[in-house]
Parts: C-alpha cells; sequence; structure tokens
C-alpha cells in the first residue's frame, strides 16, 4: 500500500467554496505520478521517475495489476477519482510469481 498526500486544490479555496477545497479530483494518471514520486523518493533522477511512472501506467493499461483507490477498483488512467487530504492506492498483480 502506497499513502499519498492530495495536494490542496488552491483555487477552490480562493474562490472560497470550501466543499471544492477539501475534496479534490484528480486523474488516476496524476494520483499515480504522485504514488511513483513517493515511492522512489523526491530525490530520485527525473528520468527514473519517468521510466517508473511510464511503466507503472503502461502496466495498468495492459492489465499486469489491479489498483484500488481507497477501496475502489480503478481500470482507467483517465478517469476522475475525488479525493481528500490522503489517498490509499493498493496493487495487486493479476498472476501468479513463482518463488
Amino acid at each position: 500500500m502506497i499513502r499519498v498526500r492530495v495536494p490542496l486544490d488552491l483555487h477552490a479555496v480562493a474562490v472560497g467554496d470550501t466543499a471544492f477545497a477539501l475534496a479534490t479530483p484528480l486523474r488516476v494518471r496524476s494520483i499515480l505520478a504522485l504514488a511513483v514520486r513517493e515511492a522512489i523518493g523526491a530525490r530520485a533522477p527525473s528520468d527514473k521517475f519517468e521510466r517508473s511512472l511510464w511503466r507503472t501506467l503502461a502496466g495498468l493499461e495492459n492489465g499486469d495489476y489491479t489498483l484500488t483507490i481507497d477501496g475502489r477498483i480503478v481500470r482507467d488512467i483517465d478517469a476522475v477519482v475525488v479525493c481528500e487530504s490522503t489517498v490509499d492506492l493498493r496493487f495487486y498483480l493479476n498472476r501468479v510469481v513463482a518463488g
């Protein structure tokens, strides 16, 4: 499991819409980018981040694993998920790993 802090929607705060300031809509692609950065660390080189993100997105599209965000199964990287302050991502392999 990877727990990711969701960035605050500053536009909603500036407009004064507190309901949208507390719940931020994000695309799955953006959430995965935050999760990859969390997993490899903030100081990791940008090329490693790009490769890791590309492989993560490709794996989801190819069906290599199942992704759940806060307990909901997500299959589309362009889907929008409404998030609060943190989200929990879980990755489940769709094949048996020998070992």
